[in-house]
C-alpha cells in the first residue's frame, strides 16, 4: 500500500518500497511501502508489536531490512559506510528513552555530535546548542546533568540534541510514552512548534490529540502491515477498515 503524495510539488524525502523484516521466525514488517515529502508530518499508530518502531528504525539503518528498498532523498539505505553516514546526518531521531549521556552536561550532550560528525568548531556548536535549548524552552538547564532534569526536560534536551545536527527529517519513536502524564504536554508542545516551522516528521505515538492537530497523514499499522492511511479528519471520522475502527474505539475510549 503506497501513500499518495501529500504535496506533489514538494521533493520526496523518504520512500519505503516493499520493505520486509524478520526477527527470527517473526515477520515484523510485511511489504511496507510509504512516501513522505518535504514538510510532511506523518503519524504512525497501531497496537504494540505492529512494527511501527521497526519501520522508522529501518529508515536510518538502526535496524536492517531484509527485503525491499529504503531511500532517503533518493539515496538507498544500505550498509555502505559513506552513504549511511550522510543519511544519519540528515535524519534525526528521538527515542522513547532519552539516551542522554549521564556523565555529560546537557550542553555537552548537544555539542558532541556536531563537533565530531559535522566538524563544527566548539564555540559554534555551543552557540547552536544554546539557541536550540532556548527553542525547546530549557536554556537554564544547559549546564546541568541529565539526572538533575525531569523526564520532560530530558526529552526536550534529546530533541535539541537531535536538532543540533541540522537534520532534514525528524523521527520520533513514542517520545512521550516514558513520561509522567503531566510532562507529556511540554514535549508535545515542542513537537507541535517544530511541525509548525515546517520540519519533516514521522512520529510513532498513541497521542491521538497530537495526531489530529499536527499530522498531514495518519498511518495505521497492524501485524507488520499498513492497514490504512488517510488525512486526520478522514482517519478519525470515517475509517475504512474494521481493524482501524476497533483500534480507534479502544484507544479513544481511554483519552
Amino acid at each position: 500500500m503506497s501513500t499518495a503524495p501529500l504535496a506533489a510539488d514538494k521533493p520526496e524525502m523518504l520512500r519505503l518500497e516493499g520493505v520486509h523484516k524478520h526477527f527470527g521466525s517473526h515477520h515484523v514488517l510485511r511489504n511496507v511501502s510509504l512516501s513522505v515529502r518535504q514538510g510532511d508530518k506523518v503519524v504512525l499508530c497501531g497496537p504494540s508489536g505492529s512494527g511501527k518502531s521497526t519501520l522508522i528504525r529501518c529508515i536510518n539503518r538502526l535496524v536492517s531490512h531484509d527485503q525491499g528498498r529504503v531511500l532517503v532523498e533518493g539515496i538507498e539505505v544500505s550498509d555502505h559506510a559513506r552513504d549511511l553516514e550522510l543519511i544519519r546526518r540528515d535524519v534525526g531521531m528521538v527515542f522513547q528513552q532519552f539516551n542522554l549521556f549521564p556523565h555529560l552536561t546537557i550542553l555537552e550532550n548537544c555539542t558532541l555530535a556536531p563537533t565530531w560528525a559535522r566538524k563544527m568548531g566548539k564555540k559554534d556548536a555551543e552557540a547552536l546548542a544554546l539557541s536550540l535549548l532556548e527553542r525547546v524552552h530549557i536554556p537554564d538547564q544547559a549546564h546541568k546533568y541529565p539526572p538533575q532534569l525531569s523526564g520532560g526536560q530530558q526529552q526536550r534536551a534529546a530533541i535539541a540534541r537531535a536538532l543540533c545536527m541540522k537534520p532534514k527529517v525528524m523521527l520520533f519513536d513514542e517520545p512521550t510514552s516514558a513520561l509522567d502524564p503531566e510532562m507529556v504536554k511540554e514535549v508535545l508542545d515542542v513537537m507541535t512548534e517544530l511541525a509548525a516551522e515546517g520540519m519533516t516528521m514521522i512520529c510513532v505515538t498513541h497521542e491521538m490529540g497530537f495526531a489530529r492537530k499536527v499530522a498531514d497523514q495518519v498511518v495505521f499499522m497492524d501485524k507488520g502491515e499498513i492497514v490504512e492511511e488517510a488525512p486526520p479528519e478522514e482517519f478519525f471520522t470515517a475509517p475504512r477498515n474494521e481493524r482501524t475502527r476497533q483500534f480507534l474505539c479502544q484507544i479513544l475510549s481511554h483519552e
